[in-house]
Order: structure tokens, then C-alpha cells, then sequence
């Protein structure tokens, strides 16, 4: 699922690069950083404002629905 919407977000980030940034990070790679973040399933998007997260998108879901849901954060 990871694969599926990382060139989702590759779009979006190109589209929308002065309004979003993501960052991604491998769990495999980095299994202690996620728990931190009360990541319990992958792939999930956090949102940060003001360092705080403002919210949380858990699963892949097509371009469209990832769009739907960044909305307040890309206008």
C-alpha cells in the first residue's frame, strides 16, 4: 500500500509543493519512530500545524480521496 501512494503524494507535493511538504519513513527501517507518533497502521499521513498533528489519514486511497481530505491544507 505504501508503494501504491507514494507517487500519489509525489504528484501532489509537485502540485502543491509551496503549501505541503511530506515526508516519508520507512517502519522496517525505523520501527521505534512510529509508535511515537501513534502510527498503527500503514500507510499513514500525519498532518502537522504548529507542530501539533491536525490530522491523520490511515490507508491507501487514490489520488482523488487523498486530495479530498488535504483540502483545507492546500487552499
Amino acid at each position: 500500500p505504501c508503494r501504491q501512494v507514494a507517487p500519489i503524494l509525489d504528484e501532489i507535493a509537485g502540485a502543491h509543493g509551496d503549501k505541503i511538504t511530506f515526508f516519508k519513513m520507512n517502519v522496517d527501517e525505523n520501527p521505534v519512530t512510529p509508535s511515537s507518533y501513534r502510527v498503527t497502521g500503514i500507510p499513514t499521513i500525519n498532518v502537522y500545524q504548529g507542530g501539533e498533528v491536525v490530522k491523520s489519514i490511515v490507508g491507501a486511497k487514490p489520488k482523488a480521496a487523498l486530495l479530498n481530505e488535504l483540502a483545507d491544507y492546500l487552499a
